[in-house]
């Protein structure tokens, strides 16, 4: 088991250290920063399909006077963004090894913080998955309804796609989503300068024969309204963290181009947020049920036609792969945990394309498990998605005030105090989406955060335990000989059993055959035959019975390793396994796997070495 020895603070890098330049093989499979803005912003972009939904619904309870109120609720949104990319900035600039909210509140905020958030942000990432999947098949079944008996399926297939493409690496990821979202970007914004032209709305088709959703002979808007209009439409800053998380990911100098993206994610996602409100105040739009808002601002500005459709199908297309911010963010996010032992440390490997190929299979997973779960339905999920967000966005921002005040470079008041806002503003979001959001299935993020920081203390726990079993991080005693023997279980002779006894003999000082007999006469038989066939042969390698009363084969054995372990304390016993490899995957199934049986049982019941001597038979050998 390969286990982390260095001290964990290492594996978050200081303020301005020097990246080393990416090999040629590295940089084919990392991103430029326009590459990033594809692989890692489509979250953050499919947002605006119901962020700012989500402020009209609410506002729209208090008519068409709470409807006025559309353009200040957005502003504001758009101010926490500015705050939110300013200070992930700072963030990427001081933690270039990734990480975002987890290395931050890890460094300054304390261990068990860090926990928090990066469990906040493993919520998010894997609602994040499910809603964007689901929204999107949500959008396909609404143009084509016979589809809609089927939208699991087609959800698990869109999965299967984007973890497909995902598990051949995040550059391969960001080409192909590169289209889909310059689709949705460019169709936006054009909606938005069409419409800033109009008068009023070219068209109303799409919303003609739907029910308003518009409340009655409202005069005044509370603040608490005003308050769950600003917490609800913060769903549209999901993803803004997702570059801060994958800085790895970019190409040297990583930190300067995810810094650009970062940038240039927020400019594009505050131009279109205020843009649509805009619209909406425009257009004087009214919510209907069964038609977004989106759609009808495409209606208003391009009318019921071609451009209308492009539109739709640039955000079913971008909802259904907003999902790739998750695989981009999520398995780095892993890997830094399982490098500070908090989970598994296969999660810290990366395949031969820079995947980490564990980390993508278990968020596929996970998320397959919810889309089945929820029935591919948007609205069970929904309540879900933001809150986990908004804890990690509100511990970051704090940690960077302590980071700030701790470090107190030139202007750091400023800095401190822009965190500070972001804080403040984020803390209330997360408050007021908890408390609205509770009996809606909120309190199962509420449930599951801590018992995810749980589940990290335990792993922890495990690998200090294991550490101290293997003394990790003193010097050894010095290497000692002892006397080996080594155990090689055989059925009969053959070439291979031939090969398995040479490479016996060369690794230890005594070898031992064991064949396991069995009481039954035509068992019997048998065995005295390889008994005869043994002694002619006369290896130099004495072969031991041991009988079995049943025809079981690994117990037999490791029974029999138990015993010579004990009676030879001093000696390191071996067991060498030969097995036949065939050439093709499907010959493979034609072997008994008894090899796979022994090496089990040993494994189970001994503290023996097992190796296994695989015998290839190539496709020449067979003809």
């Amino acid at each position: 088991m390969a286990t982390h020895t260095g001290n964990p603070d290492t594996a978050v890098k200081e303020a301005g250290a020097q990246e080393p330049p990416d090999t040629g093989a590295d940089a084919r499979h990392q991103l430029t920063a326009l590459q990033g803005l594809a692989a890692l912003s489509l979250d953050a972009m499919a947002s605006v399909a119901y962020g700012p939904e989500s402020v009209v619904l609410v506002l729209a309870a208090a008519g068409a006077y709470g409807m006025g109120f559309t353009l200040p609720v957005t502003l504001a949104i758009a101010a926490l963004l500015a705050v939110l990319v300013a200070s992930y900035r700072q963030v990427i600039a001081a933690f270039p090894d990734g990480g975002g909210s987890y290395a931050v509140a890890r460094r300054h905020l304390g261990r068990r913080t860090g926990l928090v958030a990066a469990a906040s942000l493993i919520l998010d990432y894997v609602l994040n998955v499910a809603v964007s999947v689901t929204a999107g098949v949500a959008a396909l079944t609404s143009a084509f309804p016979e589809a809609y008996g089927q939208r699991v399926w087609i959800c698990l297939g869109v999965l299967a796609l984007v973890t497909a493409v995902n598990l051949r690496g995040v550059v391969d990821s960001a080409k192909l989503f590169l289209l889909p979202t310059a689709l949705f970007v460019g169709s936006v914004l054009a909606m938005i300068t069409v419409g800033l032209f109009r008068d009023g709305p070219l068209s109303t088709a799409s919303a003609a024969g739907h029910a308003p959703v518009l409340g009655e002979g409202a005069t005044t808007v509370g603040a608490l309204l005003l308050l769950k209009a600003f917490a609800a439409g913060c769903s549209a800053l999901t993803g803004v963290e997702a570059v801060a998380n994958a800085v790895p990911s970019f190409r040297a100098p990583a930190a300067r181009r995810a810094q650009r993206t970062e940038v240039a994610l927020g400019a594009l996602l505050g131009v279109m947020l205020i843009g649509l409100s805009v619209l909406i105040g425009r257009f004087h739009l009214q919510p209907v049920e069964g038609v977004t808002v989106l759609a009808q601002l495409a209606d208003a500005s391009f009318g019921h036609g071609l451009a209308f459709y492009v539109v739709q199908f640039a955000t079913v297309v971008l909802l259904a792969l907003a999902a790739n911010t998750s695989f981009g963010g999520l398995p780095v996010l892993m890997s830094l945990l399982a490098r500070d032992n908090h989970l598994p440390h296969l999660f810290a490997l990366k395949a031969d394309r820079q995947v980490h190929r564990h980390g993508v299979l278990a968020l596929a997973a996970v998320s397959a498990a919810l889309l089945v779960f929820s029935g591919g339905d948007t609205n069970t999920l929904v309540p879900l998605f933001a809150i986990g967000v908004f804890v990690g966005f509100t511990i970051c921002q704090v940690g960077m005030v302590r980071h700030w005040s701790g470090e107190r470079p030139s202007g750091w008041r400023a800095k401190a105090a822009l965190g500070g806002c972001g804080a403040l503003l984020t803390g209330v979001a997360a408050v007021v989406v908890t408390a609205t959001k509770f009996t809606e299935g909120a309190w199962l993020i509420v449930l599951a955060l801590p018992l995810l920081v749980l589940g990290f203390e335990k792993v922890d726990r495990t690998y200090t335990r294991i550490g101290e079993r293997l003394e990790l991080g003193r010097v050894p005693q010095a290497p000692t000989r002892a006397r080996s023997v080594v155990v090689v279980p055989v059925s009969g002779l053959s070439k291979l059993t031939c090969r398995a006894l040479t490479a016996a003999r060369s690794l230890g000082d005594e070898v031992l055959a064991v064949t396991v007999t069995h009481a039954a006469p035509e068992d019997r038989r048998a065995a005295e035959a390889l008994r005869r066939d043994w002694e002619l042969w006369s290896p130099g390698v004495e072969l031991v019975e041991v009988t079995s009363p049943t025809r079981a084969l690994g117990r037999p054995v490791s029974g029999y390793v138990r015993e010579l372990t004990a009676t030879n304390p001093d000696a390191q016993v071996t067991v060498l396994i030969p097995e036949t490899e065939p050439a093709r995957l499907w010959q493979r199934i034609l072997q008994n796997q008894r090899g796979a049986v022994v090496a089990h049982a040993v494994r189970r019941d001994t503290d023996a070495v097992i190796c296994r001597l695989r015998f290839r038979i190539t496709d020449e050998a067979l003809r």
